[in-house]
């Protein structure tokens, strides 16, 4: 038996312990990956919050319809990484090949459509989400142009995805970082236009993420052609398969379908927030982007498990499988434990440093204390989401993020804001539905169902 990276793995109790490794060498180059793109975010927000509470706020608004898009986009490519780390555990060197040229049609196709929808759709959707019009001043263009760009960010999560599959992540790595450092330079620039340059504001934030992520785009795309590792785009591969963009689809579009849902149970979250405040708004979408900071090491973590349960599935070890998850969820507790209770003791002075305002501070210093213990336990969940991925079993995932945001977080925080609870009502059902799906979805891991819900691709190929 062999790990990711081609070591002998001993059997039994200190198989699964020594599983960490392996992991790590896949998890850390994504959380890196991870925790670049949200210092970047960060870096974003201090910019433009020197224009004001208004001008910080439309990102944060305009960010639930972005991640729709990204997350639409990372849930299909993850079909993909589901479907080449089974083809490699199974040995299958062209069937991972196959499935990559399959990937990069199908992902093609998805992100013109959403790049024509979103931009045409902009204004509409943020009237729907009763915006201020101080804030839809900054956040229509920021939206317009940002969802432009999403066949460039899908040439990046092809990348990414497939050199996840056979567990080499630090490909990507060098690829977004150099994407991040460009958008970071141009940010300033196009943000405050010094000297004869125009200051354009959050147009120009959201046009140095579109300019960074082409560049991101054109290398990936570089990569993938000229070869390497075996994945190579190819012509002839890439005409589309029915019975593999079935599997695409039945693996992707449940998963897609939940974090849709679940990002437009975000988007009228938002809409709530929206109508307490500039202050609520600010609070909600600093505190996001940190409590996303957080979450990263449980992400990085969740991805390595796909790979790594995926091959093992591929190469016929259910068991190993298994204990590449328990070592996950020991790496997830250890990454989480420290910067969480960090959060909940000085929330507020991590929310002023982005922004200003007593309010907003305050109310941030109060969500991190409601929701922190939540988010812990939330984080031991996305590894157990990462072992659904792997075996391809992807529906329970769509339900329970779908039960998330709808069956539990959405009423409760109607209820307590109409209630008069206030900006509290919003943390409140955070902390509750994050504390109701971590125990679901933790429970129906134990089961073992997710095993015989799954895809064999080798079985099928």
């Amino acid at each position: 038996m062999e790990s990711a990276s081609g070591a002998p793995l001993p059997a039994g109790g200190a198989a699964s312990a020594r599983l960490s490794g392996p992991l790590l060498r896949i998890a850390l180059p994504l959380m890196a990956g991870s925790a670049i793109e949200s210092l970047y975010n960060l870096g974003d927000a201090w910019f433009l919050g020197k224009l004001g509470t208004d001008a910080i706020s439309a990102p944060s608004v305009a960010f639930s319809f972005v991640f729709m898009a990204i997350i639409g986009g990372a849930a299909l490519s993850q079909a993909g990484t589901t479907l080449m780390a089974q083809a490699r555990g199974a040995g299958d060197d062209a069937l991972v090949k196959r499935y990559l040229n399959q990937s990069a049609g199908f992902l093609g196709v998805v992100s013109v459509v959403l790049a024509i929808a979103g931009s045409l759709l902009a204004r509409s959707a943020l009237r729907l989400l009763d915006t201020p019009d101080s804030v839809m001043v900054h956040a229509l263009p920021y939206l317009r142009i940002v969802m432009a760009g999403t066949p460039f960010m899908f040439a990046y999560f092809l990348l990414q995805s497939s050199f996840t599959a056979i567990g080499k992540t630090m490909v990507p790595l060098v690829v977004h970082l150099a994407a991040v450092l460009l958008n970071l330079a141009l940010d300033p620039l196009l943000i405050f236009g010094p000297g004869p340059m125009p200051a354009l504001g959050s147009t120009g934030a959201a046009l140095a993420t579109v300019i960074s992520q082409a560049v991101a785009a054109a290398v990936s795309l570089r990569i993938l052609l000229k070869g390497r590792d075996g994945l190579k785009l190819e012509r002839a591969l890439l005409r589309p398969r029915r019975a593999d963009w079935t599997l695409l689809l039945r693996i992707g579009v449940p998963s897609s379908i939940g974090q849709g849902l679940s990002a437009l149970g975000f988007t009228v979250l938002q809409g709530l927030v929206n109508g307490f405040g500039p202050a609520a708004i600010a609070a909600f979408g600093v505190g996001n982007r940190l409590i996303n900071l957080f979450d990263l090491p449980a992400h990085g973590i969740a991805n390595a498990v796909t790979t790594m349960v995926g091959q093992s599935i591929g190469s016929g070890d259910e068991e190993k499988a298994r204990r590449v998850v328990r070592s996950g969820l020991l790496l997830v507790a250890a990454f989480l434990a420290l910067p969480i209770a960090a959060s909940m003791v000085w929330g507020g002075s991590l929310v002023r440093f982005f922004v200003d305002d007593p309010e907003a501070i305050r109310l941030g210093d109060l969500m991190f204390k409601v929701v922190g213990p939540s988010v812990f336990l939330f984080g031991l969940f996305f590894a157990t989401t990462g072992a659904f991925q792997g075996a391809g079993a992807t529906k329970p995932i769509m339900v329970l993020s779908v039960a998330r945001l709808w069956v539990v977080r959405l009423p409760i925080a109607i209820l307590l804001a109409r209630a008069g609870f206030g900006p509290l009502s919003i943390w409140i059902a955070m902390f509750v539905s994050n504390l109701v799906i971590a125990l679901a979805g933790i429970l129906y891991y134990r089961s073992g169902r997710w095993l015989k819900a799954g895809v064999r691709v080798y079985r099928q190929a």
